[in-house]
């Protein structure tokens, strides 16, 4: 029987306090789990480890919704402490608010604090040399779920990349990978390089943010062989097999562990004509098409805050639900379910409609949508990963943070 643990992040101010969280917080369910002895902290609630590097400087964080200690976002405790932040980076799905995938962020500024947003997800990616004017270090504190085609962590590249051309420090407040217990998934061919997949890794790589921050310097992957000044500060009390449950959902369609835990194999029906549970309430838990032949569940996708025009809006859909999966089964697995995807394209009416363009890169080549296609196993198409995920464990090791 797998030990899964309940963790949530206790940011420096609960763990003096212990006050509770304000009911800005959404938290993900902890069903299925009991209370760790040692409760996981995360980068940014071990202030004296980096508050003292902050004074004097002028900063600049990339953060979103999910950068809190306890329950105050890190932006407005290093104001408190009297830090000099000047800009606020803003990802996909945007800063304090949460906004649609794949929605344009645009810059704006905080109503809070006054501070200027420069968005990463609008009309650029990468800092440019003028938003970086004056700023001596950049703060990455962001959660995420270790899924390569997760765009967060493809912000971090961008930024890295500008503070190394431009003489910027960076750092990263470390928080866990509640996928980060394996390693699984097709090798991306840099031909099909993307948004969604920058990197030669797969699918699901098992690293935090801090842990792959050092593989990007490391492998050279910045343009041009660059470095930037990178520093990590860890989590505590963290392991590769510490089941953990994010305290703040960390996108608007992931809403609990188990979407979490299903997302790097749902993902793929992004690629399809298949809803993957965008505009329900069991986003990435169910799935299902208005022409599927097969499955017992049905649905209505409809319009919603995070899925403001879902796949088949309004259309019945059949499908399967899978959100009634024990989360410590979904644990064990680890490896991603290819058989959610295969079964439902062998069953479909019209296979020639079922994949779009998307598909590639979310794979991040070719070759798996033509295996599915050729009526290819999971375990047939598995046994073409095994060389490259050899080959990425070895140079995943060398920057491996946590045991």
């Amino acid at each position: 029987m797998v030990l899964h643990l309940k963790i949530f992040v206790l940011g420096f101010s609960l763990l003096v306090t212990n006050c509770k969280p304000s009911k800005s917080v959404v938290s993900i369910s902890s069903e299925d789990t009991i209370p760790s002895i040692q409760p996981i902290k995360v980068g940014a609630a071990q202030l004296e480890l980096y508050l003292p590097q902050l004074k004097d400087k002028t900063i600049a964080l990339v953060v979103n919704q999910t950068s809190t200690i306890g329950n105050q976002h890190l932006v407005d405790s290093l104001l408190t402490h009297g830090i000099n932040i000047k800009t606020i980076f803003a990802p996909e799905h945007g800063f304090r608010e949460m906004a649609d995938a794949g929605a344009k962020i645009t810059d704006a500024k905080d109503p809070k604090t006054q501070l200027p947003i420069v968005s990463l997800y609008g009309t650029k990616r990468k800092p440019t040399p003028a938003d970086l004017k004056d700023i001596d270090l950049i703060i990455f504190d962001i959660q995420d779920v270790g899924a390569r085609f997760y765009t967060y962590i493809s912000s971090m590249h961008y930024v890295m990349e500008a503070c190394a051309e431009n003489n910027v420090d960076f750092m990263v407040l470390d928080r866990p990978n509640p996928n980060g217990h394996y390693v699984d998934g097709p090798i991306l061919d840099t031909a099909f390089r993307s948004f969604v997949g920058m990197h030669p890794i797969p699918v699901v790589h098992g690293m935090t943010v801090g842990e792959y921050a050092k593989m990007i310097n490391g492998e050279s992957w910045l343009k041009k062989g660059v470095q930037c000044n990178l520093e990590v500060i860890p989590c505590e009390n963290y392991t590769h097999q510490t089941f953990y449950e994010v305290p703040i959902k960390p996108s608007p369609n992931l809403p609990n562990a188990r979407a979490i835990y299903l997302y790097p194999s749902l993902c793929f029906f992004e690629g399809t004509v298949v809803n993957e549970g965008r505009g329900t309430n069991k986003q990435f838990q169910v799935y299902g098409d208005p022409k599927s032949t097969i499955g017992d569940y049905e649905y209505i996708p409809v319009a919603m805050p995070g899925a403001q025009s879902p796949k088949h809006q309004n259309k019945l859909c059949r499908g399967f639900d899978l959100s009634n999966i024990p989360l410590d089964s979904l644990q064990a697995q680890k490896q991603l379910n290819l058989n959610y995807l295969i079964t439902f394209y062998m069953a479909y009416p019209e296979p020639d409609q079922f994949f779009n363009n998307f598909f590639d890169k979310l794979a991040g080549n070719a070759i798996l949508r033509k295996q599915i296609i050729a009526g290819n196993s999971e375990a047939e198409i598995r046994a073409t990963w095994q060389e490259g995920l050899t080959n990425f464990k070895k140079i995943r090791a060398k920057y491996l943070i946590y045991p």
